[in-house]
């Protein structure tokens, strides 16, 4: 097989499995999304807020370009999970206008309740792999997120 040939139809094997891993990713979190009664969106931006709340809250922002979503989305979103008492929402204390999100002590212990399953649905997912290589592929994975959206850029403005 050519050399080019090759190299394409690796890039392919990758799109596909990386397609593959989105559609169970996705399961997954429907799954933990059910056990709390919410949605699959609803435990991302969770999830989304109590990874970028260092002690100050999320902004709404924040959240909506960690998972790359519209910010009127969750704004709309943390208000339902604000009555579910899962998030509070706070005006941001430098500028009135944008609030800050955190997990309430309701969704911090839901979610510590999920931890065992989310360890060994992680240690399942990471069989064969040990930390360094973990952390390799991760480097790996973020350069090539880094590069897919250059050529999602270029394609949009065809320069590609």
């Amino acid at each position: 097989m050519p050399e080019k040939e090759h190299s394409d139809k690796a890039a392919m094997d990758f799109i596909w499995n990386i397609a593959a891993i989105h559609s169970q990713l996705e399961e997954i979190h429907k799954g933990w999304a059910r056990l709390l009664g919410i949605t699959e969106p609803q435990w991302l931006i969770l999830m989304a807020i109590g990874e970028l709340d260092e002690g100050r809250g999320a902004s709404g922002i924040a959240v909506a370009n960690k998972l790359r979503i519209h910010a009127p989305f969750v704004t709309t979103q943390t208000k339902l999970l604000e009555t579910l008492e899962l998030v509070t929402r706070a005006p941001s204390p430098e500028d009135a206008r944008f609030v800050q999100m955190s997990l309430t002590e309701k969704a911090r212990v839901e979610i510590a309740k999920l931890s065992i399953k989310r360890q060994a649905l992680n240690a399942t997912m990471f069989e064969g792999l040990d930390q360094p290589s973990i952390e390799y592929l991760n480097k790996r994975l973020s350069l090539l997120a880094k590069n897919t959206r250059l050529a999602s850029q270029k394609l949009s403005i065809g320069a590609l």
